[in-house]
């Protein structure tokens, strides 16, 4: 028997392991404490879990995040919104990396393991909010700047043609004198 990878144990109950770090805080979980679920959660979060696609995932909640009950809800969201997502220390997990059932490591010392086998810090094993990347920042800085330009202008052209006619009132053109003089001869 393979052992399950995003399952452990948190003071005696059974954990899902959404998220091994979080961000900013490299020493903390995010579980689903098992036994808190209805059977039809309870089946269906196991059957993504055991799916190879929640295997594969380094961290289970982005599968979870795409993944629906059968009642059509979003796994991850449904989970946050029911209070069944709950950050613990991840010292206070003990996972069974192994298949033999007398092999245990807790979280802490497993993401270290990872942390170093990957060549990161322990802080970088946290998944991280997908901002724009340089590139993309510097075009949306220059469409910002050229817009921006272009909206001045637009403000000096609009004020422009409005002293232009202000002028012209006052004292019309050369051009529109002789028309007005030939008009009224």
């Amino acid at each position: 028997m393979a052992a399950i990878k995003h399952v452990g144990n948190h003071n005696g109950s059974k954990v899902v392991i959404a998220y091994r770090t979080l961000p900013g805080d490299p020493y903390s979980a995010l579980v689903i404490h098992t036994a808190r679920l209805s059977g039809s959660y309870h089946d269906e979060l196991f059957s993504v879990v055991d799916s190879p696609a929640g295997q594969d995932a380094f961290e289970l909640a982005t599968v979870l995040s795409v993944r629906k009950f059968s009642d059509g809800t979003a796994m991850l969201a449904t989970l946050h919104r029911t209070g069944n997502l709950q950050k613990v220390p991840t010292a206070e997990i003990t996972m069974t990396p192994t298949p033999s059932r007398d092999s245990y490591i807790k979280l802490d010392d497993l993401n270290l393991q990872i942390a170093q086998q990957k060549g990161v810090a322990l802080e970088d094993l946290a998944i991280k909010e997908k901002g724009p990347s340089d590139d993309e920042k510097e075009a949306g800085s220059k469409k910002t700047i050229a817009s921006n330009y272009r909206k001045r202008a637009d403000a000096l052209y609009q004020e422009m043609v409005d002293l232009r006619r202000r002028a012209d009132e006052l004292d019309p053109p050369a051009t529109a004198k002789k028309t007005a003089s030939k008009v009224s001869a």
